[in-house]
């Protein structure tokens, strides 16, 4: 039997080899990666090295056996046979590999980090950026977990706009957004933490007048809060209740929620509410329990309108945060705050920079 070793870039390339050499007859008897090259260590490039052998006794030399002699191929009996489907599985796991290794555009650290931002529903384009930046500051190949989730956690850090909170130069703060996503109780979070925190004289306007609990559900606040509430049918309802609150120190408006697909209920917003004549600061209320495709149309259906800043709701009802990452880095808009739960006041955030960045990061863990 004449056995002999191969050197090549790839299996394809080392199997051209064999069969030239040794002929269409030949079988593998072992394969595996190797480095080669290199200069003190460094350079070293990946090979493979396939150990291959030829029976040099011809077929047509063999003495013909009866087909007793003769095993069937599904059940190999000899030693050789046995080695030649263990390194048929072998070639196949390693071409495999290799399939998988040309699909990801990351070393491996990096390419898990890459998915798991993708997991956490981070637009690609942006999860990429992230990561090509991380990889740009070291090309360290086997980061920790936790050097990797720092290294992350202060990219995405680095990238965040910050401006929490509502703003000292403006008096109205109207708060919009699709149905559901708790708008009213977190116009009421944010008023009363503005009450009683930095001890202001807050006032309320209701323009959603599409939903009596809407109404009812405001009055209510108003009246926990002993603040005072006017409801607006009409934009000369908004302006007169907009005159009547002129000493006020802010006054919330709470629009009506609709179907974010409805792109008339946006055109009616506008018409019911004057956003150039007052000092108005208007917020987009988001749930972090929507889909991320869902947030974005919602964020695009509302550009009619001059949005400002964006909340987030629903915080504890989720495992998911890379919307935030979306809306904040892929739509240039701070996030004012992030419900976190039902209770007013208490269920509300003002959030940085580290609290995002450290949120999505949260549950990365290193395969």
């Amino acid at each position: 039997m004449k056995i002999k070793k191969y050197i090549a870039n790839s299996m394809p390339e080392a199997m051209n080899k064999i069969k030239k050499e040794l002929g269409a007859e030949a079988v593998i008897l072992n394969s595996k990666e190797i480095k080669s090259g290199g200069f003190l260590g460094l350079f070293r490039q990946k090979k493979i090295e396939v150990i291959a052998a030829l029976d040099e006794t011809s077929p047509s030399q063999k003495p013909i056996r009866s087909k007793k002699e003769i095993s069937p191929l599904s059940h190999p009996t000899s030693r050789m046979d046995e080695t030649v489907l263990t390194e048929i599985n072998h070639l196949k796991q390693i071409l495999a590999t290799n399939a998988m290794q040309q699909q990801h555009e990351f070393p491996p650290v990096y390419e898990h980090a890459f998915t798991y931002l993708k997991q956490q529903d981070v637009e690609e384009e942006i999860a990429r950026q992230i990561i090509e930046n991380v990889l740009a500051e070291s090309s360290e190949e086997n980061y920790s977990k936790e050097e990797m989730k720092h290294r992350l956690t202060s990219e995405i850090e680095r990238n965040l706009i910050f401006s929490s909170g509502i703003s000292k130069e403006k008096r109205v703060i109207q708060f919009v957004g699709p149905t559901g996503v708790g708008k009213t109780t977190t116009l009421a979070k944010v008023a009363a933490l503005t009450m009683l925190e930095q001890n202001k004289k807050i006032a309320f306007i209701t323009a959603d007048t599409y939903r009596i609990a809407a109404i009812e559900q405001l009055k209510t606040y108003a009246r926990i809060l002993n603040v005072p509430i006017e409801v607006a049918y009409t934009l000369d309802d908004y302006q007169q209740a907009l005159e009547k609150f002129s000493d006020y120190d802010y006054i919330f408006v709470d629009t009506a929620g609709r179907n974010f697909r409805n792109e008339q209920y946006v055109k009616e917003l506008t018409k019911l509410i004057d956003f150039d004549r007052y000092e108005v600061e208007t917020y987009l209320v988001l749930s972090l329990t929507a889909k991320a495709t869902d947030i974005i149309t919602t964020y695009d259906q509302f550009q009619q309108i001059p949005i400002e800043k964006v909340i987030f709701t629903k915080m504890d009802e989720t495992g998911t945060f890379g919307s935030m990452l979306n809306i904040n880095i892929g739509k240039k808009k701070p996030i004012a705050y992030i419900s976190n739960g039902q209770e007013v006041p208490d269920d509300i955030l003002l959030p940085d920079q580290s609290f995002i960045s450290r949120l999505i990061i949260s549950g990365y863990t290193n395969g």
